[in-house]
């Protein structure tokens, strides 16, 4: 039984929050912090179960987040709060010692930038002080990390080509939202694209690869290849690895909005005058767009995320499908909030678990499919995102 500190307040981390209090055998206490106190407390009292505490805390402040820590003695932090966030969050880990983990990879706020060598460079520092640092414990990434360490370590001697594909066929009713928060979309699915082939990164524009693949109950899908996190740290742990590229689903109307936003300069992140005020554009369009944790209840639909997987099994050619179905409705009704948001936070409940119980452990900076994922595997559908495979088929990609 361990004290488990959540920071974040969003969608993300109502899920951790809520699953963390279905768990108490694992997580004895649980402290919910973010800026915003109150958004704490309405977590706290419509999924906590009686279980969590509330508290407010600035995650861009170190010396707050220490104190927060020292006040409580967690034994691990769980931040689901900003991707800009995690180098304060894990600066206040290393002088507290205590451990850390994350679903998404540092960023810059004034730079739309993703790659995990700033955490990276903390390795030797997280070993010296006798703690870990776990990496991308979401879904994307995350769970993708997991299953191609499964397929690794079960069905291929070597793996050759990677695909990540990502569908949400679910339907919130909105002109335009997304997800997860707008800031962090946008500027994500803006940038250019890159793969891995042969070596090297490849750089691509924005949706230039496009393909309809199909996808288990929600059909065809145009898929578009851009870049994630979860790529860097995988071709760099399996290194037979030729290709490996992340597809993601987006529906017309949607890239219709987003040309848009960017042709009358809405997703800037430099600063511009207004009324003498310094404003972000893409800042000010989040506070117009929907509340990401606000489009559950009336989410139709599944998302529909896996790995397809390409390579040698005792000498001969075989490929591999390994998935998950989420329903926004089931989501919605067990947690209250959309099924990008449950995906998230569940495997960020679970890795915490496999932290706390020992089935993950060691010293210094780690992506998730560094540890044994069977432990992981054998639990993740019991905890609401079962998963399915199929040997030998046509992987579309």
């Amino acid at each position: 039984m361990s004290k488990v500190l959540i920071i974040g307040a969003g969608g993300v981390g109502r899920v951790v929050a809520s699953k963390c209090a279905d768990n108490p055998d694992v997580f004895s206490e649980i402290l919910l912090a973010s800026r915003t106190k109150s958004k704490c407390d309405v977590i706290a009292k419509e999924v906590g179960k009686g279980r969590i505490q509330t508290a407010q805390v600035d995650a861009d402040n170190v010396p707050e987040v220490v104190a927060l820590i020292n006040s409580f003695n967690p034994e691990l932090v769980i931040n689901v709060a900003l991707p800009y966030q995690d180098l304060p969050i894990m600066d206040a880990c290393l002088e507290t010692g205590v451990n850390y983990m994350d679903t998404a990879n540092y960023e810059p706020k004034d730079e739309a930038k993703f790659e995990y060598s700033w955490q990276w460079a903390y390795q030797e520092r997280f070993k010296e002080k006798g703690i870990m640092a776990v990496l991308g414990c979401g879904f994307d990434p995350g769970v993708t990390s997991i299953y191609t360490a499964y397929a690794a370590k079960h069905h291929f001697d070597e793996i050759h080509y990677l695909d990540i594909v990502d569908c949400n066929g679910g339907d919130h009713g909105k002109a335009f939202a997304t997800n997860f928060n707008p800031e962090i979309n946008i500027r994500e699915i803006t940038q250019n694209g890159r793969y891995w082939k042969d070596g090297k990164w490849v750089e691509t524009k924005p949706f230039e690869i496009k393909k309809a693949l199909n996808y288990p109950n929600i059909g065809a899908r145009n898929s578009y290849v851009l870049y994630h996190e979860e790529l860097e740290s995988l071709v760099k742990n399996f290194p037979t690895i030729k290709q490996a590229r992340f597809w993601m689903t987006f529906g017309d109307e949607y890239l219709t909005h987003l040309r848009v936003i960017q042709n009358i300069g809405m997703s800037r992140i430099d600063p511009v005058k207004y009324k003498g005020v310094d404003i972000i554009p893409l800042e000010f369009l989040k506070a117009v767009l929907p509340n990401p944790g606000d489009l559950g209840e009336n989410y139709t639909g599944e998302t529909s995320i896996g790995c397809r997987i390409k390579g040698l099994k005792d000498g001969k050619e075989q490929t591999y499908y390994v998935w998950n179905n989420a329903s926004h409705q089931v989501a919605y009704q067990e947690t209250g909030t959309q099924g990008v948001s449950y995906t998230t936070g569940v495997p960020a409940m679970l890795g915490a678990k496999m932290v706390l119980t020992g089935k993950w452990s060691g010293t210094g900076v780690f992506n998730v499919e560094e540890f044994d994922p069977d432990p992981f595997m054998a639990e993740i559908g019991k905890h609401g995102l079962p998963w399915n495979e199929e040997f030998n088929l046509d992987l579309e990609v």
